[in-house]
């Protein structure tokens, strides 16, 4: 506990728990009275701290601290919701009170995420987590409203979903040989490789586990997924080949020699790699379309790129998988012939 006097006003620096305060000691004219309101400062935080504050006075460090805790416990993306909630804890402020977020505030905030960190399907994860923060502070009787309205989300427009040509597919595997420092990229070069041929999410892929690789029956066994789903894939050659020949060197087939733990962030190399390989509007999740699109292209029925997919529904399989353009070129002009036979009858 500090207190220090500047211009004439009296400042006061003191921790708790590991976390700074700096205050200016309002209204204070005399070293006593700036130890008072030191004093009652501390007194505050730490009741806000130990979570013995008044209802209407919870913080939003604590708010996302239970949160957090809940998403650990419950959900399969608390990597990204530790990500997330930073950026939500650094725009409002730690100490800021629950109460106090209104929905202009949450406005503003959606204005900051498209400025500053992503794209509006993102900026509406980011919503989803504050809102499921203010529906667990509701629960707890925190507070009584949550800012977050249904029409706070973005509304998406439809797109048509991207994926790789043949051609596209070679380009993108070649310009991991002119990064520099290319053997560095190795692993990821190795994770796109694996999507093409599984459709597995970046996530999926990311973690996976020498556990998850049956070399014998020729199998990836997935057990920890997006729905808490049983996913089983057969391995074919090009898979094969890439597991049987990589060194076993942790329980993860791939990790980042930096920091012994999986690879979580990998888009600035994959941007890098996107730029050589000149593919535009196109993310690694798209190599997952590609693999949709390319089972319909050659038959496969919806049910069983379904399954493969491990959708939760046909109409998102649907959404994924597109006809190929010839097809549907086929299926116009026997309509078109359709439509003149019966002209001439």
């Amino acid at each position: 506990m500090t207190i220090s006097k500047r211009n004439n006003k009296y400042y006061c620096r003191f921790q708790i728990n590991g976390e700074r305060h700096n205050y200016l000691c309002k209204n204070c004219k005399t070293l006593n009275e700036a130890r008072l309101y030191e004093a009652e400062l501390i007194k505050k935080i730490s009741d806000i701290q130990n979570g013995i504050s008044e209802p209407d006075k919870i913080t939003l460090k604590k708010l996302v601290e239970y949160f957090l805790n809940y998403s650990f416990l419950n959900k399969k993306s608390y990597k990204q919701d530790v990500y997330r909630s930073k950026i939500i804890l650094d725009y409002f402020g730690h100490n800021r009170y629950i109460n106090t977020i209104k929905a202009f505030d949450i406005e503003k905030f959606k204005g900051f995420l498209l400025s500053n960190i992503c794209g509006e399907t993102t900026a509406n994860r980011y919503l989803e987590n504050v809102s499921k923060m203010y529906n667990l502070a509701i629960e707890n009787e925190w507070c009584n409203k949550n800012p977050v309205k249904k029409e706070s989300k973005f509304k998406l427009k439809n797109y048509t979903v991207r994926y790789l040509t043949k051609t596209e597919e070679k380009r993108l595997l070649k310009a991991f040989d002119k990064l520099p420092n290319k053997e560095r990229y190795i692993y990821l070069k190795e994770m796109v490789i694996v999507a093409l041929n599984t459709g597995f999410r970046l996530g999926n892929i990311r973690n996976l586990k020498w556990s998850n690789i049956n070399l014998e029956f020729r199998f990836i066994e997935l057990l920890e997924n997006k729905g808490n789903k049983h996913i089983k894939i057969y391995m074919n050659d090009t898979l094969f080949e890439l597991f049987s020949n990589k060194k076993r060197e942790s329980e993860y087939i791939w990790i980042n020699p930096y920091t012994n733990k999986p690879y979580f962030k990998i888009y600035n190399t994959w941007n890098n790699v996107k730029k050589i390989a000149d593919l535009e509007n196109f993310r690694f999740h798209d190599l997952r379309h590609t693999v949709g699109t390319r089972l319909a292209k050659t038959g496969v029925a919806p049910t069983v790129i379904k399954e493969i997919l491990a959708h939760s529904s046909i109409q998102t399989t649907m959404r994924y998988v597109h006809t190929a353009s010839e097809d549907m070129k086929n299926a116009m002009e026997k309509l078109w012939k359709q439509k003149k036979r019966y002209v001439r009858e």
